[in-house]
């Protein structure tokens, strides 16, 4: 199974590390947020919409900063922007961990999601343009893999300062760890060089305006990109959002907040991540992307129309995490495939955040819907919705599986 990575280069490799730990360690800063609220809560008398709008607001903000960054990738280079989301991002983590109030929080989390989502344009492109194309879909798709990681390691650490330290502490470390991100700098400074694909094309005679992937035979690939992005993105928000809440207050499950559970799903996500970068590579990026949707859409009816139970809940949280999340591994092939290397940074960029800021307002929506029909029936709504998108524009994009780069 690991022939592929026997067979990269030194550049390739280091390049794999690099995007690998980016992406990881980005998981880790990201996700200390969520275990950080119940404190919040408690110790500011912050409301459950007020930290929901500190989440939302770090979401929303991300999508700016991956398309501004993936614009930016054209012009300074792929390694050099990574660098700069990476510390970005890092700074930002460890500021809100001084912050004083929802006010500072809301501002400082805002900050830092422009650095989320300008780490995955900017990381997604450098590894997506190094990489051969037989291996493409394996490497893009492993490095997505490592968001599990950085997820599992937030889970762990925010267990054990939690239990080692006083709480008016604890949410305060967790988010200084967050500067660790940035030691990674120094290692793609002196490591990780540009792709020589990119460096031809930055010394190319004709060279294409960031805005050409809105014109001429790049804007329906750009569309069809968005929209692809908008169905995955919003699938996954919509179940991982509001399923949890359904589950509670509805059928009354208690498993939902322990360890195991957490657990459960985040080694679905990884595997899930894992099997859909082989899948892509093996029967191509469309059929892949039709497999992991209808799974996603069959695992949100699972949830909502069927009686779950403690036991069989715990259970259904690997193959939640498995389809939910292992779609995503096709997607960043696919874009970089899809967009010619001058503009490869802001299609790639623009497209999967406009798919992130769209699928932002899935929640909301559903939580709209659910005032005149169940919360079930909200869920199954959107998540159908959602996966029949990813469905039709997989239907109507080319096949990009094995496609050769080119300095254009």
């Amino acid at each position: 199974m690991l022939g592929w990575y026997r067979e990269l280069g030194t550049a390739e490799r280091r390049t794999f590390w690099a995007c690998f730990g980016g992406w990881a360690l980005d998981a880790f800063d990201v996700q200390i947020y969520s275990f950080v609220v119940p404190a919040l809560i408690a110790l500011w008398h912050i409301t459950n919409a007020q930290a929901g709008l500190l989440a939302t607001s770090a979401l929303v903000i991300s999508a700016f900063g991956g398309w501004i960054a993936g614009m930016l990738a054209d012009r300074v280079g792929r390694a050099r922007l990574l660098m700069a989301m990476v510390a970005w991002f890092a700074f930002f983590t460890f500021l809100s961990g001084f912050t004083q109030n929802f006010e500072q929080l809301l501002v400082v989390r805002g900050l830092q999601g422009f650095g989320f989502g300008g780490e995955w344009a900017a990381g997604s492109v450098l590894i997506g343009e190094v990489i051969r194309a037989q291996h493409r879909g394996k490497a893009v798709g492993t490095v997505q893999s490592a968001w599990a990681w950085g997820w599992g390691a937030a889970a762990i650490l925010a267990t054990v300062i939690f239990q080692v330290l006083p709480q008016e502490i604890a949410w305060r470390a967790l988010f200084f760890l967050g500067i660790s991100p940035a030691l990674l700098v120094l290692y793609i400074r002196s490591k990780v060089p540009e792709p020589q694909i990119f460096q031809e094309a930055t010394v190319a005679a004709a060279r294409r305006s960031t805005f050409d992937i809105f014109r001429g035979d790049l804007l329906p690939t750009t569309i069809l990109g968005a929209v692809l992005a908008t169905g995955a993105q919003g699938g996954y928000y919509t179940i991982t959002t509001f399923l949890p809440t359904f589950l509670r207050t509805q059928r009354h499950l208690t498993v939902l907040g322990t360890g195991g559970y957490l657990a459960v799903i985040i080694v679905g996500s990884w595997l899930g991540y894992i099997v859909s970068a082989y899948l892509s590579d093996a029967i191509g990026r469309r059929r892949n992307f039709f497999i992991f949707a209808i799974g996603s859409l069959l695992i949100a009816v699972a949830y909502t129309h069927t009686e779950i139970s403690n036991s069989l809940m715990l259970e259904l949280g690997f193959p939640l995490g498995f389809f939910a999340s292992g779609i995503f591994s096709g997607m960043g092939p696919v874009l970089t495939e899809l967009f010619p290397t001058s503009v490869r940074g802001a299609g790639q960029g623009f497209c999967y955040n406009f798919g992130r800021g769209i699928a932002a307002f899935f929640p909301t929506l559903v939580g709209m819907l659910s005032a005149s029909v169940t919360l079930s029936a909200a869920i199954g709504a959107f998540a159908a919705l959602a996966y029949a998108i990813v469905i039709l524009a997989a239907l109507v994009l080319p096949e990009t599986r094995g496609k050769e780069l080119v300095a254009d």
